[in-house]
């Protein structure tokens, strides 16, 4: 089942492994919602306000991120950021939740929001074009491997004792900087000779702005992803909003239960979908995942209070999210130079940050206003319409890139 990761290079699983011990402490960004509403008394709409808010102050170090993964020793700029986000979370566990805790959460995000790119490319660097799906897979995989019982222990901490969650947190996120420090020496890139690589050669003098005029279709898939970050996100926004109504406090648990039940799949899933649909393109695996996940997200117009199919509508939302995360990195990385893997993923991030706060927005107010059901409506809505863009570059892929198509695979 896991035979197919072999051959990477050690690095990849040393961030493998720091995945695991990160997310194993993961026990609070899964109830950010229900933190800011059922412990600090915001409306949906408030929340969303401040989402909106936060959105805008992570701007600049979202393209700073991105500015230094190209720049700069990627290694040393996770370490950094990893290291800020140690200490919030360390005082987070000794204080009360207030304005200044959310301040501090916050805090730890925006540094966060630096890593993130440094990571994405790291990946990328440390792996051919042929390994890219394998090599996120491995990531991705780790990530979800530690989320496990991290959000189910997270919901049954989250009534009493919020600020263990934080502490646990804290712990495992230092250790896996402590592996990376120790374990990870050599980040030098994967020179490859192979045709199918093309698209990556690296255009240290270009701008991005040119990158991106030359790539049109690039510019359609940043649309894509800021619509789909929407979709997927009430996942974490309007999912537990819509079970904390049904259940109050107790919506944590069931969330919790649910998020771990999401890690599960994922973790068995993962490698079985690398293994057996490795001709599947990653154009099409976008396609196929953003309807699995629009449907899953789209039965809770029709399954208010019932508490077993919740369970059957994130089974097939999970699928769907395997399906399109084992695109969507390998998708971009073979498409733009490696010069500037950073710069336009961070765009890329940040793009579907802005769209995604202000469309949050008006979620938050729908989910003031109206039924939940009527809510999830809007949602479906808009995934269609997300399907309909991936869809877009699935007929256009073969046009715009041929020589990723001369292989046969």
């Amino acid at each position: 089942m896991f035979s197919h990761y072999k051959g990477l290079r050690r690095e990849m699983y040393v961030l493998f492994f720091g995945r695991i011990v990160t997310n194993m402490g993961a026990l609070i960004w899964p109830m950010l919602t229900l933190i800011l509403t059922n412990k600090l008394g915001y409306s949906a709409g408030q929340v969303a306000t401040i989402m909106l808010v936060m959105t805008f102050v992570q701007i600049p170090f979202t393209l700073l991120g991105g500015k230094l993964a190209d720049h700069f020793n990627k290694r040393n700029i996770i370490i950094f950021c990893d290291l800020v986000t140690v200490t919030c979370y360390f005082i987070l566990g000794f204080i009360e939740v207030s304005f200044v805790f959310v301040v501090l959460f916050f805090t730890a995000g925006l540094f966060a929001s630096i890593e993130w790119p440094c990571y994405d490319a790291l990946v990328a660097d440390l792996s051919t074009s042929a390994d890219r799906e394998k090599a996120y897979s491995l990531n991705y995989l780790g990530a979800n491997i530690g989320l496990v019982l991290a959000p189910t222990i997270g919901g049954f901490l989250f009534e009493n004792y919020l600020n263990i969650a934080f502490i646990v947190n804290a712990i495992s996120t230092l250790s896996s900087t402590i592996l990376i420090y120790i374990f990870i020496k050599d980040i030098k890139k994967i020179n490859e000779e192979v045709t199918v690589g093309s698209y990556e050669e690296s255009a240290t003098h270009d701008s991005i702005f040119k990158v991106l005029k030359e790539r049109k279709m690039i510019n359609v898939y940043l649309l894509y992803a800021a619509l789909s970050g929407l979709v997927y996100s009430q996942f974490n926004f309007l999912m537990p909003l819509n079970l904390e109504r049904l259940y109050g406090a107790k919506g944590a648990i069931i969330f919790g239960l649910i998020t771990s039940v999401n890690a599960c799949i994922v973790i068995i899933g993962t490698p079985l979908i690398t293994k057996y649909f490795p001709k599947v393109r990653d154009v099409s695996k976008i396609v196929i995942g953003e309807i699995l996940i629009v449907t899953g997200l789209a039965m809770y117009i029709f399954i208010q209070g019932m508490i077993p199919l919740y369970f059957v509508s994130i089974i097939i939302f999970t699928l769907g999210e395997i399906f399109n995360t084992l695109g969507k990195s390998p998708y971009l990385t073979r498409r733009i130079p490696a010069s500037h893997r950073g710069r336009i993923g961070s765009l890329s991030m940040l793009f579907a940050s802005i769209f995604q706060a202000f469309m949050q927005k008006g979620v938050g107010f729908l989910a003031d206003t109206y039924p939940m059901p009527i809510v999830w409506c809007f949602v479906t809505i808009a995934g269609i319409l997300c399907i309909t863009l991936a869809a877009m570059q699935l007929k256009f892929d073969r046009k715009t890139y041929p020589l990723l198509y001369t292989d046969t695979k």
